[in-house]
């Protein structure tokens, strides 16, 4: 046992030692203690909260909703912009873009962007909690808990040890796709006379296995190649992006071509 606890203790100390040194002082990156107790009172939120609503009459959250969203739309718009702006003014490349950890300003833009889509990544979980609150359970699927509670970490280690470099395309292509997406549950949060004009919802969820695609083929590429950025960094994402297009690919099939079938 008490192997097992140095050991624990030293894996510790090694991800506290070997981060960004420019990025390790801002807020909740440093540790992976933040983050994981996060992503723990996210399951317990889901869990009590779904008990809690049980015997509850579901919230009207029309107004809210309807600002989130588009306070979503709004800081995903001024991401993509930064994701862009500051790739193109560094002159990125599209196949192989190492990290640049100097101090000077575009380096330190594309980290502080790269900050900004963590941080991103916990405030949508605030989706599920609304889907809590409104006791929308057929939303609380599998595919939906894992994509929101496994991102937060993934953004924590891209932001903690490769904030900038290849990192920059899965931000610049998820904050596009977000722009759509949260334009979609804003206009939808109107109420049902907006469904008529929300008809593209199938469009959506190809339009997000497309980006998983690319990332998929991006970062296949850059396992097969030479380029200096980390080859554990590009297995995990090539592996994490494999799942999902497994779940939304399953996801596509059982809500638009199964149903289908069906009819």
């Amino acid at each position: 046992m008490d192997s097992a606890g140095n050991h624990v203790l030293s894996v510790h100390q090694w991800i506290l030692e070997n981060g960004d040194n420019r990025t390790d002082p801002w807020p909740l990156v440093y540790s992976p203690l933040p983050v994981t107790f996060i992503f723990l009172g996210y399951l317990c939120m889901i869990w009590v909260g779904s008990h809690l609503m049980k015997t509850r009459k579901p919230f009207e959250l029309k107004t809210v909703l309807i600002v989130y969203n588009f306070s979503m739309v709004g800081l995903s718009a001024y991401m993509f912009y930064e994701f862009l702006v500051t790739s193109w003014l560094s002159n990125y490349s599209l196949l192989c873009q190492p990290v640049d950890y100097s101090e000077t300003p575009l380096p330190l833009r594309m980290a502080s962007v790269c900050w900004w889509f963590f941080f991103s990544k916990i405030i949508e979980l605030l989706d599920t909690f609304f889907f809590v609150l409104r006791k929308k359970n057929s939303q609380l699927t599998f595919l939906h808990v894992y994509h929101h509670g496994t991102m937060i970490f993934n953004w924590w280690a891209g932001v903690k040890y490769v904030a900038g470099g290849q990192s920059f395309f899965i931000g610049l292509v998820n904050t596009f796709v977000h722009i759509i997406m949260y334009t979609y549950y804003g206009l939808s949060a109107f109420g049902p006379h907006m469904q008529k004009h929300l008809w593209w919802k199938k469009y959506l969820t190809i339009l997000q296995l497309l980006q998983f695609l690319l990332f998929f083929l991006h970062t296949g590429y850059n396992l097969i190649t030479e380029c200096d950025f980390p080859d554990s960094m590009n297995v995990a994402v090539f592996g994490y992006v494999l799942t999902l297009i497994v779940l939304f690919s399953n996801f596509y099939y059982r809500q638009y071509l199964h149903k289908k079938k069906h009819k």
